[in-house]
Protein backbone atom coordinates (compact mmCIF):
# COMPACT_ATOMS: atom_id res chain seq x y z
CA UNK A 1 0.00 0.00 0.00
CA UNK A 2 1.28 3.61 -0.80
CA UNK A 3 1.23 6.32 2.05
CA UNK A 4 -2.07 7.49 0.43
CA UNK A 5 -4.07 4.62 0.27
CA UNK A 6 -3.15 4.05 4.06
CA UNK A 7 -4.83 7.37 4.88
CA UNK A 8 -7.79 6.89 3.27
CA UNK A 9 -9.50 3.53 4.21
CA UNK A 10 -12.00 2.82 1.63
CA UNK A 11 -10.72 0.29 -0.28
CA UNK A 12 -8.30 -1.84 2.17
CA UNK A 13 -8.87 -5.06 2.91
CA UNK A 14 -10.37 -6.98 6.03
CA UNK A 15 -6.66 -7.83 6.38
CA UNK A 16 -4.86 -4.80 5.66
CA UNK A 17 -7.37 -2.95 8.28
CA UNK A 18 -6.24 -5.25 11.00
CA UNK A 19 -2.68 -4.85 10.03
CA UNK A 20 -3.65 -1.14 10.56
CA UNK A 21 -5.10 -1.97 14.15
CA UNK A 22 -2.36 -3.74 15.25
CA UNK A 23 0.35 -1.70 14.19
CA UNK A 24 -0.93 1.01 16.06
CA UNK A 25 -1.45 -1.88 19.64
CA UNK A 26 -4.98 -2.38 19.15
CA UNK A 27 -6.49 -6.13 19.30
CA UNK A 28 -6.71 -8.43 16.19
CA UNK A 29 -10.58 -7.50 16.21
CA UNK A 30 -10.69 -3.80 15.46
CA UNK A 31 -9.88 -4.70 11.90
CA UNK A 32 -13.12 -6.59 11.75
CA UNK A 33 -14.83 -3.53 13.66
CA UNK A 34 -13.69 -1.28 10.97
CA UNK A 35 -14.60 -3.17 8.03
CA UNK A 36 -17.89 -3.10 9.26
CA UNK A 37 -18.20 -0.10 9.68
CA UNK A 38 -16.38 1.22 6.15
CA UNK A 39 -18.22 -1.07 3.89
CA UNK A 40 -21.74 -2.75 5.42
CA UNK A 41 -22.75 0.17 8.00
CA UNK A 42 -21.42 2.87 5.11
CA UNK A 43 -20.21 5.09 7.83
CA UNK A 44 -18.82 8.29 6.28
CA UNK A 45 -16.64 9.79 9.27
CA UNK A 46 -14.38 8.28 11.73
CA UNK A 47 -16.07 10.03 14.32
CA UNK A 48 -19.42 8.06 13.41
CA UNK A 49 -18.12 4.29 14.54
CA UNK A 50 -19.00 4.25 17.64
CA UNK A 51 -17.93 0.72 18.71
CA UNK A 52 -13.97 2.00 17.97
CA UNK A 53 -12.54 3.14 21.32
CA UNK A 54 -12.64 7.34 21.18
CA UNK A 55 -8.85 7.12 21.71
CA UNK A 56 -8.26 5.01 19.20
CA UNK A 57 -10.83 6.94 16.57
CA UNK A 58 -9.12 10.46 17.66
CA UNK A 59 -5.60 8.44 17.10
CA UNK A 60 -6.87 7.44 13.06
CA UNK A 61 -8.01 11.01 12.94
CA UNK A 62 -4.80 12.61 14.10
CA UNK A 63 -2.56 10.61 12.07
CA UNK A 64 -4.69 11.99 9.05
CA UNK A 65 -6.67 8.84 8.05
CA UNK A 66 -10.34 9.03 6.94
CA UNK A 67 -12.60 6.74 5.29
CA UNK A 68 -13.32 8.26 1.77
CA UNK A 69 -12.71 11.32 -0.08
CA UNK A 70 -15.02 10.74 -3.07
CA UNK A 71 -17.73 13.75 -3.00
CA UNK A 72 -20.88 13.95 -4.53
CA UNK A 73 -20.21 17.24 -6.39
CA UNK A 74 -23.41 17.25 -8.82
CA UNK A 75 -26.22 15.04 -9.42
CA UNK A 76 -28.62 15.65 -12.66
CA UNK A 77 -32.13 14.43 -12.70
CA UNK A 78 -33.88 12.67 -15.45
CA UNK A 79 -37.52 12.66 -16.38
CA UNK A 80 -37.55 8.92 -16.24
CA UNK A 81 -36.20 8.82 -12.70
CA UNK A 82 -32.53 8.48 -13.34
CA UNK A 83 -29.69 10.46 -11.77
CA UNK A 84 -26.21 11.32 -12.65
CA UNK A 85 -24.04 12.24 -10.27
CA UNK A 86 -20.58 13.68 -10.73
CA UNK A 87 -18.38 12.32 -8.17
CA UNK A 88 -15.66 14.03 -7.49
CA UNK A 89 -11.84 12.92 -5.51
CA UNK A 90 -9.39 14.36 -3.39
CA UNK A 91 -6.85 15.38 -6.71
CA UNK A 92 -9.71 16.77 -8.26
CA UNK A 93 -10.29 14.37 -10.59
CA UNK A 94 -14.04 13.40 -11.45
CA UNK A 95 -16.35 10.37 -12.74
CA UNK A 96 -19.64 10.08 -13.58
CA UNK A 97 -22.20 7.19 -12.01
CA UNK A 98 -25.36 6.50 -12.90
CA UNK A 99 -28.81 5.51 -10.59
CA UNK A 100 -31.19 3.88 -12.43
CA UNK A 101 -34.29 2.85 -10.41
CA UNK A 102 -37.15 0.17 -11.47
CA UNK A 103 -40.37 0.55 -11.34
CA UNK A 104 -43.21 -2.46 -10.96
CA UNK A 105 -42.46 -5.93 -12.92
CA UNK A 106 -38.99 -4.07 -14.51
CA UNK A 107 -35.92 -6.02 -14.80
CA UNK A 108 -32.63 -4.77 -14.04
CA UNK A 109 -31.24 -2.20 -16.49
CA UNK A 110 -34.60 -2.66 -19.23
CA UNK A 111 -35.69 0.73 -19.13
CA UNK A 112 -38.64 0.69 -16.99
CA UNK A 113 -39.80 3.97 -16.05
CA UNK A 114 -39.53 4.27 -11.66
CA UNK A 115 -42.81 6.34 -10.11
CA UNK A 116 -42.34 9.91 -10.26
CA UNK A 117 -42.25 11.03 -6.47
CA UNK A 118 -40.02 13.55 -5.36
CA UNK A 119 -36.09 12.46 -5.68
CA UNK A 120 -34.65 11.52 -2.78
CA UNK A 121 -37.55 9.82 -1.00
CA UNK A 122 -39.00 8.03 -4.16
CA UNK A 123 -38.64 4.10 -3.23
CA UNK A 124 -38.13 1.35 -6.18
CA UNK A 125 -38.66 -2.35 -6.67
CA UNK A 126 -35.11 -2.69 -7.69
CA UNK A 127 -32.26 -0.46 -9.29
CA UNK A 128 -29.13 -0.39 -11.25
CA UNK A 129 -25.74 1.75 -10.19
CA UNK A 130 -23.58 2.46 -13.32
CA UNK A 131 -20.10 2.32 -12.11
CA UNK A 132 -16.96 4.03 -13.67
CA UNK A 133 -13.18 2.15 -13.18
CA UNK A 134 -11.20 5.22 -14.71
CA UNK A 135 -11.05 8.74 -15.04
CA UNK A 136 -11.82 8.77 -18.91
CA UNK A 137 -11.19 6.31 -21.31
CA UNK A 138 -8.38 4.51 -23.40
CA UNK A 139 -10.12 2.42 -25.73
CA UNK A 140 -11.50 5.26 -28.30
CA UNK A 141 -14.54 3.64 -29.44
CA UNK A 142 -15.59 6.17 -32.09
CA UNK A 143 -19.47 6.49 -30.90
CA UNK A 144 -18.98 7.03 -27.24
CA UNK A 145 -18.38 10.38 -25.78
CA UNK A 146 -16.11 8.76 -22.67
CA UNK A 147 -13.55 8.36 -25.67
CA UNK A 148 -13.40 12.58 -26.09
CA UNK A 149 -11.62 12.68 -22.82
CA UNK A 150 -9.11 10.50 -23.55
CA UNK A 151 -7.56 8.71 -20.00
CA UNK A 152 -6.66 10.47 -17.54
CA UNK A 153 -5.92 7.99 -14.85
CA UNK A 154 -6.99 4.40 -13.02
CA UNK A 155 -9.59 4.76 -10.05
CA UNK A 156 -8.43 3.22 -7.28
CA UNK A 157 -10.53 0.33 -5.14
CA UNK A 158 -11.85 2.63 -2.87
CA UNK A 159 -13.05 5.24 -5.34
CA UNK A 160 -14.25 2.71 -6.92
CA UNK A 161 -16.20 1.33 -4.46
CA UNK A 162 -16.80 5.14 -2.82
CA UNK A 163 -18.95 5.68 -6.10
CA UNK A 164 -21.31 3.08 -5.30
CA UNK A 165 -21.23 4.22 -0.98
CA UNK A 166 -22.13 7.39 -2.27
CA UNK A 167 -24.90 6.86 -4.11
CA UNK A 168 -25.91 4.37 -1.98
CA UNK A 169 -26.20 6.75 0.95
CA UNK A 170 -27.62 9.34 -0.90
CA UNK A 171 -31.10 6.75 -1.64
CA UNK A 172 -30.75 5.67 1.66
CA UNK A 173 -30.84 2.47 0.24
CA UNK A 174 -31.67 -0.33 2.88
CA UNK A 175 -29.43 -3.33 1.28
CA UNK A 176 -31.52 -6.02 3.53
CA UNK A 177 -34.89 -5.18 1.62
CA UNK A 178 -33.80 -3.61 -1.54
CA UNK A 179 -31.96 -5.09 -4.28
CA UNK A 180 -29.19 -2.99 -6.75
CA UNK A 181 -27.70 -4.21 -9.21
CA UNK A 182 -24.40 -3.12 -10.40
CA UNK A 183 -22.73 -2.46 -14.06
CA UNK A 184 -19.32 -1.73 -14.38
CA UNK A 185 -20.02 0.06 -17.66
CA UNK A 186 -19.05 3.32 -16.78
CA UNK A 187 -16.40 5.36 -18.15
CA UNK A 188 -13.38 3.63 -18.31
CA UNK A 189 -12.46 -0.05 -20.14
CA UNK A 190 -12.55 -2.15 -16.17
CA UNK A 191 -10.24 -4.75 -17.90
CA UNK A 192 -7.54 -2.20 -17.98
CA UNK A 193 -7.51 -1.72 -14.18
CA UNK A 194 -8.13 -4.92 -13.39
CA UNK A 195 -6.58 -5.29 -10.18
CA UNK A 196 -8.55 -2.06 -8.99
CA UNK A 197 -11.47 -3.40 -10.20
CA UNK A 198 -11.65 -7.04 -8.86
CA UNK A 199 -10.55 -5.77 -5.51
CA UNK A 200 -13.60 -3.12 -5.61
CA UNK A 201 -15.86 -6.00 -6.52
CA UNK A 202 -14.43 -8.58 -3.31
CA UNK A 203 -14.86 -5.38 -0.95
CA UNK A 204 -18.37 -5.27 -2.30
CA UNK A 205 -18.97 -8.58 -2.16
CA UNK A 206 -17.95 -9.52 1.49
CA UNK A 207 -18.03 -6.03 2.74
CA UNK A 208 -21.07 -4.33 1.63
CA UNK A 209 -22.92 -6.92 0.83
CA UNK A 210 -24.17 -6.85 -2.53
CA UNK A 211 -24.09 -10.55 -4.21
CA UNK A 212 -21.77 -10.65 -7.56
CA UNK A 213 -24.95 -12.48 -9.48
CA UNK A 214 -25.94 -8.83 -9.47
CA UNK A 215 -22.72 -7.47 -11.30
CA UNK A 216 -21.89 -7.44 -14.86
CA UNK A 217 -18.78 -6.12 -16.12
CA UNK A 218 -18.77 -4.68 -19.48
CA UNK A 219 -15.22 -4.96 -21.73
CA UNK A 220 -14.47 -3.92 -25.25
CA UNK A 221 -12.93 -6.91 -25.76
CA UNK A 222 -9.58 -6.93 -23.49
CA UNK A 223 -8.59 -10.70 -24.99
CA UNK A 224 -5.97 -10.89 -22.10
CA UNK A 225 -7.57 -10.51 -19.08
CA UNK A 226 -10.30 -12.99 -19.88
CA UNK A 227 -8.09 -16.48 -18.37
CA UNK A 228 -7.49 -14.26 -15.56
CA UNK A 229 -11.15 -12.99 -14.82
CA UNK A 230 -12.68 -16.62 -15.70
CA UNK A 231 -10.13 -18.06 -12.71
CA UNK A 232 -11.53 -15.56 -10.05
CA UNK A 233 -13.67 -17.25 -7.48
CA UNK A 234 -15.70 -14.07 -6.65
CA UNK A 235 -16.87 -12.18 -10.15
CA UNK A 236 -19.62 -10.33 -12.10
CA UNK A 237 -20.40 -11.69 -15.16
CA UNK A 238 -18.96 -10.90 -18.11
CA UNK A 239 -20.47 -8.42 -21.23
CA UNK A 240 -18.57 -8.13 -24.28
CA UNK A 241 -19.21 -5.03 -26.19
CA UNK A 242 -19.14 -6.04 -30.03
CA UNK A 243 -20.44 -3.61 -32.18
CA UNK A 244 -19.64 -4.77 -35.38
CA UNK A 245 -20.80 -8.41 -37.22
CA UNK A 246 -17.00 -7.88 -39.14
CA UNK A 247 -13.45 -7.54 -38.67
CA UNK A 248 -13.42 -4.27 -41.17
CA UNK A 249 -16.97 -2.78 -39.36
CA UNK A 250 -15.56 -3.30 -36.02
CA UNK A 251 -12.36 -1.76 -36.45
CA UNK A 252 -14.03 1.18 -37.85
CA UNK A 253 -15.81 2.08 -34.66
CA UNK A 254 -13.87 0.45 -32.36
CA UNK A 255 -10.00 0.67 -33.01
CA UNK A 256 -8.97 -1.84 -30.16
CA UNK A 257 -10.46 -4.38 -33.38
CA UNK A 258 -6.47 -3.91 -34.37
CA UNK A 259 -5.13 -5.26 -31.19
CA UNK A 260 -8.19 -8.17 -30.65
CA UNK A 261 -9.89 -9.10 -33.73
CA UNK A 262 -13.09 -10.88 -33.74
CA UNK A 263 -11.32 -14.29 -34.43
CA UNK A 264 -9.53 -13.64 -31.26
CA UNK A 265 -12.05 -12.79 -29.03
CA UNK A 266 -14.85 -15.15 -30.19
CA UNK A 267 -12.04 -17.76 -29.59
CA UNK A 268 -11.89 -16.51 -25.94
CA UNK A 269 -14.94 -15.91 -25.29
CA UNK A 270 -15.87 -19.45 -26.47
CA UNK A 271 -13.30 -20.80 -24.01
CA UNK A 272 -14.35 -18.82 -21.13
CA UNK A 273 -15.91 -20.63 -17.81
CA UNK A 274 -18.93 -20.36 -17.67
CA UNK A 275 -21.18 -20.95 -14.78
CA UNK A 276 -24.56 -22.80 -14.58
CA UNK A 277 -27.17 -21.47 -16.48
CA UNK A 278 -24.63 -18.49 -17.21
CA UNK A 279 -24.96 -16.56 -20.76
CA UNK A 280 -22.25 -14.43 -22.11
CA UNK A 281 -23.95 -11.15 -23.14
CA UNK A 282 -22.80 -9.61 -26.07
CA UNK A 283 -23.65 -5.99 -26.51
CA UNK A 284 -24.21 -4.16 -29.87
CA UNK A 285 -24.61 -0.47 -30.66
CA UNK A 286 -26.74 0.24 -33.72
CA UNK A 287 -25.66 2.77 -35.55
CA UNK A 288 -27.66 3.97 -38.60
CA UNK A 289 -26.34 2.71 -41.97
CA UNK A 290 -22.78 1.67 -40.40
CA UNK A 291 -23.54 -1.49 -38.62
CA UNK A 292 -28.02 -1.92 -38.42
CA UNK A 293 -27.88 -3.74 -41.77
CA UNK A 294 -30.47 -7.56 -41.89
CA UNK A 295 -26.70 -8.77 -43.18
CA UNK A 296 -25.29 -7.32 -40.72
CA UNK A 297 -27.76 -9.04 -38.19
CA UNK A 298 -27.07 -12.67 -40.00
CA UNK A 299 -23.11 -12.13 -39.84
CA UNK A 300 -23.54 -12.09 -36.13
CA UNK A 301 -26.14 -15.03 -35.83
CA UNK A 302 -22.96 -16.37 -37.39
CA UNK A 303 -20.02 -15.38 -35.38
CA UNK A 304 -22.28 -16.44 -31.87
CA UNK A 305 -23.19 -19.87 -33.60
CA UNK A 306 -22.18 -22.79 -30.44
CA UNK A 307 -21.64 -19.50 -27.49
CA UNK A 308 -24.34 -19.80 -24.53
CA UNK A 309 -25.06 -16.38 -25.06
CA UNK A 310 -27.60 -13.60 -25.34
CA UNK A 311 -27.75 -9.85 -27.08
CA UNK A 312 -28.19 -6.38 -25.82
CA UNK A 313 -29.30 -4.70 -29.13
CA UNK A 314 -28.26 -0.53 -28.04
CA UNK A 315 -29.32 2.28 -31.02
CA UNK A 316 -27.13 4.74 -30.57
CA UNK A 317 -27.63 7.52 -27.84
CA UNK A 318 -26.45 10.82 -29.57
CA UNK A 319 -23.88 13.48 -27.96
CA UNK A 320 -22.00 16.39 -29.14
CA UNK A 321 -19.17 15.32 -31.40
CA UNK A 322 -20.41 12.11 -32.29
CA UNK A 323 -20.27 11.42 -35.96
CA UNK A 324 -23.23 8.67 -35.71
CA UNK A 325 -26.93 8.79 -36.21
CA UNK A 326 -29.40 6.80 -34.30
CA UNK A 327 -31.29 3.94 -36.57
CA UNK A 328 -34.83 3.71 -37.48
CA UNK A 329 -37.15 1.59 -34.99
CA UNK A 330 -38.03 -0.53 -37.46
CA UNK A 331 -34.31 -1.10 -38.29
CA UNK A 332 -33.40 -1.88 -34.67
CA UNK A 333 -36.36 -4.86 -34.34
CA UNK A 334 -35.46 -6.18 -37.93
CA UNK A 335 -32.04 -6.71 -36.80
CA UNK A 336 -33.18 -8.32 -33.21
CA UNK A 337 -36.03 -10.46 -35.27
CA UNK A 338 -32.86 -11.88 -37.25
CA UNK A 339 -31.23 -13.21 -34.10
CA UNK A 340 -34.47 -13.93 -32.22
CA UNK A 341 -35.54 -17.04 -35.81
CA UNK A 342 -31.91 -18.04 -35.02
CA UNK A 343 -32.68 -19.21 -31.53
CA UNK A 344 -30.66 -16.31 -29.91
CA UNK A 345 -32.02 -13.88 -27.21
CA UNK A 346 -32.04 -10.47 -28.30
CA UNK A 347 -33.09 -7.53 -26.30
CA UNK A 348 -33.77 -3.94 -26.84
CA UNK A 349 -32.05 -1.89 -24.39
CA UNK A 350 -34.78 1.07 -23.84
CA UNK A 351 -32.50 4.22 -22.99
CA UNK A 352 -32.16 5.72 -19.26
CA UNK A 353 -31.48 9.42 -18.90
CA UNK A 354 -30.52 10.48 -22.34
CA UNK A 355 -31.92 13.97 -21.58
CA UNK A 356 -29.11 14.31 -18.90
CA UNK A 357 -26.51 12.33 -20.74
CA UNK A 358 -26.55 9.79 -18.32
CA UNK A 359 -27.28 6.72 -21.23
CA UNK A 360 -24.64 4.17 -22.49
CA UNK A 361 -22.14 6.08 -24.58
CA UNK A 362 -23.04 9.47 -22.91
CA UNK A 363 -20.60 10.11 -20.08
CA UNK A 364 -18.49 12.71 -20.65
CA UNK A 365 -18.82 14.73 -17.45
CA UNK A 366 -21.23 17.16 -18.68
CA UNK A 367 -22.20 19.70 -17.09
CA UNK A 368 -24.27 21.87 -19.25
CA UNK A 369 -26.54 20.42 -20.68
CA UNK A 370 -28.17 20.95 -24.11
CA UNK A 371 -30.80 19.61 -26.20
CA UNK A 372 -29.84 16.60 -28.26
CA UNK A 373 -31.58 15.64 -31.78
Amino acid sequence: MSDSSQLELLGLSLQELTDLALSSGQPRYRGKQLFEAIYRQRHSGLDQISTLPLAYRGGLIDAGHSISTAQIEKQFASIDGTVRYLIGFADGQSVETVWMPEGDGGEAGDGTVAGDEEQGTQRFDRATICVSSQVGCAVNCRFCMTALLGVQRNLSAGEIVGQIIAVLNDHKVDLERERINLVFMGQGEPFLNYENFMKAVRLLVEGVGIPESRMTVSTSGIVSRFADFGEEPIRPKLAISLNGSNDVDRTRVMPINKKWNLESLLTAAKNFPLRSRERLTFEYVLLAGENDSVQNAKEVVDLLAGLRAKVNLIALNPGPEIPYSTPEEVRVHEFQQVLIRAGIPAFIRRPRGRDIYAACGQLKRTTELVELR
